[in-house]
């Protein structure tokens, strides 16, 4: 079942919709209106067949590119991101495609690993993608920059979201994740809120984990921060951090954020408990996933938070779309599924929009692009192509499952 064809479904998201108008959130307007269009089939949606479709030689589908960590340590959410991706392709050609054509998703791993993601990348480019709707994570997305670059392939990036792909300001590369100093000054928003004193950032010293560490120091250094108990580095892919875990309680700290992936936060979580410690930890986006409980141990896990983007799970208004995944592929959409979802979409919409599959034109559609309709809410890039909101919310692990803690508000 589909947002845009059972009347159920619509009268399902009217309520919603009456019900969003009383509770202020911006986020749920945008999802009701997105599900409006995509009910109504109306004309100034992402679908339908408006437009001039090209040249001549642009005939068949218009193939989007993506990448996502296939194997490796992160692969657990690799499908989550590939069967939302899916899901907007078929719902999109449900309606008639893009310009009076249908869309195809190609998928290549990149597994988290910049050398594999370089050769994926140039696979997807050789098959013809029109863009490129991947990347989880920053260490692996950047070497793809000037691959997708090359090919004047515009990209529209769910997940990865270090400063470094912002910084070299690159024309073809488009955000629609929170950046990591919107995630530090998140995190900090919350260490605050905590009252903590002495603060351990822990990170793996890759681009993205090492980036929001930096930035969150940066924060917690000005005046009348809390007092940085210790920055500590730890290798990835170990299984003993026992020598980390020694020198972070050496410092006495009353909170420890940690800003890469879920394989090591697991085991820091569980080697942290073990060894007495009681404050409280917190993890970056990277991290939020069942995996990263079931690592740590579910006793050790409960009540670690969570710097996180939107998950379906805490949107209001998302339950029928959360529906619709469960039906569609057995089993319920995980953390950056609504982000793959909607880089697909907004791919469709700018494809739209530019009359064509020229990269150049895309690229021109998507920066004139203002209130396009998305889970975080309303899409208005800014001048470096980032969100200009970043929507970090507060989660926290209960009886084995991340759930909404804070909005931050």
């Amino acid at each position: 079942m589909q947002w845009h064809g059972h009347e159920q479904t619509k009268a399902h998201f009217a309520m919603e919709y009456h019900k969003m108008v009383k509770v202020r959130k911006v986020a749920i307007f945008s999802l009701a209106v997105a599900v409006t269009m995509l009910s109504a089939g109306c004309s100034q949606g992402l679908l339908g067949s408006g437009g001039d479709s090209g040249s001549a030689a642009e005939q068949g589908p218009i193939v989007l590119g993506m990448l996502i960590p296939q194997s490796g340590s992160e692969a657990a959410v690799g499908p989550y991101m590939q069967n939302a991706a899916q899901m907007a392709v078929d719902e999109i050609n449900e309606q008639g495609g893009v310009l009076g054509r249908k869309l195809e998703l190609k998928v290549a791993d990149d597994a988290c690993d910049p050398q594999t993601a370089v050769a994926g990348a140039n696979k997807l480019v050789t098959e013809g993608i029109a863009v490129s709707v991947g990347g989880y994570c920053s260490g692996a997305t950047l070497p793809t920059l000037p691959v997708f670059g090359k090919a004047n392939i515009p990209m529209i990036i769910p997940a990865a979201n270090s400063q470094e792909l912002v910084d070299q300001r690159l024309k073809h590369v488009f955000l629609i994740n929170g950046t990591g100093a919107q995630q530090a000054a998140a995190a900090v928003k919350w260490i605050t809120k905590r009252g903590a004193k002495n603060v351990a950032l822990v990170h793996d010293n890759t681009s993205y984990s090492k980036d929001i560490a930096v930035r969150t120091q940066q924060i917690l250094d000005e005046p009348g921060g809390p007092e940085t108990a210790i920055v500590e580095a730890v290798t990835p892919k170990e299984s003993d951090y026992s020598a980390n875990v020694t020198n972070i309680l050496a410092k006495k700290p009353d909170f420890v954020y940690w800003t890469g992936y879920f394989q090591e936060g697991g085991l820091l979580t569980r080697q942290l408990r073990q060894a007495g410690y009681k404050g409280d930890i917190m993890v970056a986006d990277g991290a939020v996933s069942e995996k990263l409980v079931e690592i740590a141990g579910g006793e050790h896990a409960e009540g670690v938070y969570a710097t996180m983007t939107y998950t379906p799970d805490t949107i209001e208004g998302a339950e029928g779309w959360i529906e619709n995944y469960k039906k569609k592929f057995g089993t319920a959409p995980g953390p950056y599924s609504n982000q793959a979802y909607d880089a697909v979409r907004l791919a469709a919409e700018a494809i739209k929009r530019a009359g064509s599959t020229d990269g150049d034109k895309i690229i021109a559609a998507l920066e004139g692009i203002d209130g396009f309709p998305m889970f975080s809410g309303p899409l208005k890039f800014t001048p470096e192509h980032t969100l200009a909101t970043g929507g970090f919310q507060i989660l926290v692990v209960k009886s084995g499952t991340f759930v909404l803690q804070d909005s931050l508000q």
